[in-house]
């Protein structure tokens, strides 16, 4: 990353020379430091009065003719360039800044700007106290990482959103791989635990935030009371993921598994029928048996499609579960002590790891089904208010999410969320390389974006036509952001903020120092 910027920095890096409100240009000035992409710069109009401009495009500019700097540019790759030179060329020749006036502040008053600067109005770099509106903790603050101007970090201007708002309002990620997505989740978490305020079901697929074998979520302090983890081989101490046959309801796998109106309608035939035994009679039910109400190739395809999800099949009229998470003895509380931990304000990390993508989807589903409508209950009650917001991480959200899932397999709980859990204090955070697969209906419902690098141009506008605020002009800046480095933009924000999310194995070091330390000087 690049050097922080000091506070006491205010040399002139620029002057207005021209432009409108979708962009004004700058000069560079030569001083040796080089206006970058994504640069935050100020205007002061006078002592009450400042402008927050953000870079979004570069270029040269020059006095010099293009046909003459074309024959010098000539001359010096021939060799034949001897004493040619441009006379004071710092003066010739230069950059040129494309930026956006982003926030006006009047006497500590955060605003829109509604006119233009002042012709040759000099610029400089942001500082911290010019971004003091930003750095102000929020109730229940969840740290995202720290302001970040172009690729120079202001270490003391942190970026926190308030935890009720963030959570229950969704949060869209949209990430390729590489640009620093489970640092960023890891880091958020490692805030959240702090708090003890937030339910959050993170299904981990790659079993990466617990930190079974390196630093993880278990290092943070307040992990033995806030943190839960559920694995089908967990380690000592923490819990199996196992899940009872008879607690899985058909309202489970709707929109997560494809079925035709005839397996649905068998489905509910069972389940009316044989309660919560409606998944043992479909497995053992012989060809035949249910004639007249059930045709027998429908119920073939049924037995076949559980033996798929749920790992389930008859051998000798006994039901054999190949799937180590599903089982017919054991496991009738574990969904309902996940949703208590929820409630309680705890982190539950599910490692689905090992698990097909149909089974951990579902897996999902039943904890997210349980949540949304338990606490929609609570509303009608009366009781909302008594709960702790719960939000749901769920990784390549198009599995659930995407136009082509939800036509071919219907409405899902995933998808329920996004349009309605807000109002019951649940929420969702969704995590994607694909936004473009993704509604825009369930996207202008995710109020919160962190834009993490994208390489692909049809993926960053789709990102672009969904942000709270106007990003049209940040194309080249979010194909530009490295790894670590996003875009937060939110209806939470006077802007889209830029951030850089220092790396979670030095934080989780930082403060288990800190831990030592005060532990210390209390025995002191």
């Amino acid at each position: 990353m690049g050097e922080n910027l000091k506070n006491k920095e205010i040399d002139f890096v620029g002057q207005v020379v021209s432009g409108n409100v979708a962009g004004i240009l700058i000069r560079e000035k030569n001083i040796g430091k080089s206006i970058e992409l994504g640069d935050l710069l100020i205007i002061d109009e006078d002592k009450n009065n400042s402008v927050i401009l953000k870079v979004f495009d570069l270029s040269f500019g020059s006095q010099i003719s293009p046909s003459t700097m074309e024959l010098a540019a000539g001359l010096s790759l021939e060799g034949m360039s001897g004493e040619i030179g441009f006379y004071d060329s710092s003066l010739r020749n230069y950059t040129l800044a494309n930026a956006k006036a982003i926030i006006k502040i009047t006497k500590g008053e955060i605003k829109i700007p509604k006119v233009l600067p002042k012709f040759f109005s000099k610029i400089r770099y942001a500082t911290k106290e010019d971004l003091q509106f930003i750095s102000k903790p929020p109730k229940d603050p969840v740290y995202l990482g720290n302001i970040r101007s172009g690729s120079k970090v202001l270490e003391d201007v942190p970026v926190q959103l308030n935890g009720n708002d963030f959570f229950t309002h969704h949060v869209l990620i949209p990430a390729t791989t590489g640009r620093g997505k489970s640092n960023l989740v890891k880091t958020m978490l490692w805030s959240v635990l702090k708090l003890g305020k937030f339910g959050v079901l993170v299904l981990d697929a790659h079993d990466e935030y617990y930190g079974r074998h390196e630093l993880g979520l278990k290092d943070n302090k307040n992990a033995k009371e806030k943190l839960r983890y559920y694995s089908s081989d967990a380690p000592v101490g923490n819990n199996t993921l196992l899940i009872n046959i008879r607690t899985i309801a058909p309202e489970h796998f709707e929109g997560i598994v494809n079925f035709t109106e005839a397996q649905k309608q068998a489905i509910w035939l069972f389940s009316n029928t044989f309660r919560e035994n409606w998944i043992e009679r479909i497995v053992l039910s012989d060809v035949g048996e249910f004639d007249g109400l059930v045709h027998d190739t429908t119920l073939a395809v049924l037995q076949r499609k559980l033996r798929t999800s749920l790992g389930i099949y008859q051998k000798d009229g006994e039901i054999i579960c190949d799937n180590p998470v599903f089982s017919m003895q054991g496991g009738e509380s574990t969904l309902n002590g996940i949703t208590k931990h929820l409630q309680d304000g705890k982190i539950v990390i599910i490692d689905t790891s090992k698990l097909a993508d149909q089974t951990e989807l579902l897996i999902g589903s039943m904890i997210a089904s349980k949540v949304f409508y338990r606490y929609r209950a609570s509303k009608g009650k009366g009781q909302l208010d008594n709960n702790c917001p719960i939000s749901i991480i769920i990784e390549e959200a198009p599995r659930v999410l995407s136009n082509e899932q939800l036509q071919e397999a219907g409405e899902n709980i995933y998808s329920t969320i996004a349009r309605e859990g807000r109002k019951f204090k649940v929420g969702l955070i969704a995590i994607t390389q694909l936004t473009s697969l993704i509604p825009k209906i369930i996207l202008s419902n995710l109020n919160t974006k962190i834009i993490l690098g994208n390489e692909m141009s049809a993926e960053r506008r789709s990102i672009i036509d969904c942000a709270a605020q106007d990003l049209s002009e940040e194309d080249k800046t979010i194909g530009s952001l490295d790894k670590g480095e996003a875009i937060v933009s939110s209806v939470f924000t006077k802007f889209a903020v830029p951030i850089y999310t220092p790396l979670f194995e030095d934080i989780a070091k930082r403060e288990s120092k800190k831990n030592e330390d005060d532990y210390e000087l209390k025995l002191d």
